[in-house]
Formats: C-alpha cells, sequence, structure tokens
C-alpha cells in the first residue's frame, strides 16, 4: 500500500458526525484506504443512515475495510442462532434505536433482518474481525497477548477490554482500535484508541496514518 490511512471509531448511529468527519478528511480517493472499526449499530439516532453512507461508499468504489464491532457480532448471532438469551443484551446495548431508526421494527424482525435493505443486510454480512498491514493491526476492541493474530476468538476480537487495556504490550505492529470511550484519542507505544464517545455527546474521531494525526466531528 502506498497511500494513507484513515481509522475511523465507533460510530453508532451517529451519521451526521460521519458525514461531517467524511467532509473533514484529507482524503485522496483512489489512493488512500478507509478503515471502519465497527460498532456502526444501535445507541444513536440515525443507523439506517450510518449504513447508508458506508453502502455508498462501497457503491462508489472508495477503498474501505470495514471490521465487525461487538454491537454487529451479536446481532448476527441472533440473526444465525435465533437465541433468545441474546435479547437481554442487545436491549441493553441500544437495540431500539437501530429498530427506530428502520420506521420501528419489530423485534420479531431481527431473526431476518428484512427490515433492513439487503445492501445492508450484505454489508453487515461482509465485516471482518480485523485487518493487517506491514505497520498496523485494526480491530475493534483489542487482543490476547501471546496468540497468534489468526488464531484470536472472535468474541475477543470485538469485546475484550482487560488485560489488552492495563497491559503495556508489544503485539509486534501498532493496534488500531475503538470499544473502549476516552475522552481523548489514547496513544501509547503500542496502541492507538479512537473510540470517544460519538454517541455519548462527544466527539467522532478517526487518526491518519502514518502520521498519527487526529481528526474530529462534533
Amino acid at each position: 500500500m502506498t497511500g494513507k490511512i484513515f481509522a475511523i471509531g465507533d460510530i453508532h448511529g451517529c451519521a451526521a458526525k460521519l458525514e461531517h468527519l467524511l467532509k473533514r478528511l484529507p482524503f485522496e480517493r483512489g489512493h488512500d484506504t478507509l478503515v471502519f472499526l465497527g460498532d456502526y449499530l444501535d445507541r444513536g439516532p440515525d443507523v439506517k443512515g450510518v449504513l447508508d453512507q458506508l453502502c455508498q461508499l462501497r457503491a462508489d468504489g472508495v477503498r474501505i475495510v470495514s471490521l465487525m464491532g461487538n454491537h454487529e457480532y451479536l446481532l448476527l448471532e441472533y440473526h444465525r442462532t435465533s437465541d433468545q438469551a441474546l435479547l437481554p443484551y442487545l436491549r441493553r446495548l441500544g437495540l431500539e434505536n437501530t429498530l427506530e431508526s428502520y420506521g420501528g421494527a419489530s423485534l420479531a424482525a431481527l431473526t431476518s433482518l428484512d427490515f433492513m435493505p439487503s445492501e445492508h443486510r450484505d454489508f453487515l454480512l461482509s465485516l471482518l474481525p480485523y485487518w493487517e498491514t506491514e505497520k498496523y493491526i485494526f480491530v475493534h476492541a483489542g487482543l490476547r497477548h501471546g496468540q497468534p493474530l489468526a488464531e484470536q476468538d472472535i468474541s475477543d476480537l470485538c469485546e475484550v477490554r482487560e488485560p489488552f487495556l492495563s497491559e503495556e504490550r508489544d503485539y509486534g505492529k501498532r493496534v488500531i482500535f475503538g470499544h473502549t470511550p476516552f475522552a481523548t484519542p489514547l496513544l501509547t507505544p503500542f496502541r492507538t484508541g479512537i473510540d470517544t464517545g460519538a454517541a455519548y455527546g462527544n466527539l467522532l474521531t478517526a487518526v491518519e496514518l502514518p502520521g498519527l494525526r487526529f481528526h474530529h466531528a462534533a
């Protein structure tokens, strides 16, 4: 890869912030890459608007990499298994906000996801567990130290916090992650955390690589 990479943290239905951030990025189409770290769903006011934008980027031929967050992981597990035990967890994650953004879809529609346009379902089903380049590992939540990347459990990649957050470990490449919200981006010798709580009234953040320059939208 010769272009820059712009990684974007947890969006959580904040479609207006995503639109503003994309307009502010010094992104060169056809040369640079956008990496989305997951958690497009729940909590925020316009999940449908977020997925509309991401699907449009793909349709326009923009080079994007879209990772799976824990919110997508849990929804797709319910879609796959219809396990009713998952519903309380989904509701605690803010599922109602997602359903409301699609016109007040019912819980019964979660097993088929037919309340979503087909391109939105296809987008969710195409999400990657991680993305690796020569210098970086992009992941939603974090890693388990000592495990090869290809052998990391998907639930850890999407949900892990400890000991990843508290132990400063060298994973061989800088880890770019979201999932855990910080007031300002986390920058350590081996990790960069860019979830800055967009769904809680804070900024949506992107990091420009390799320059480690941060961009924000309110």
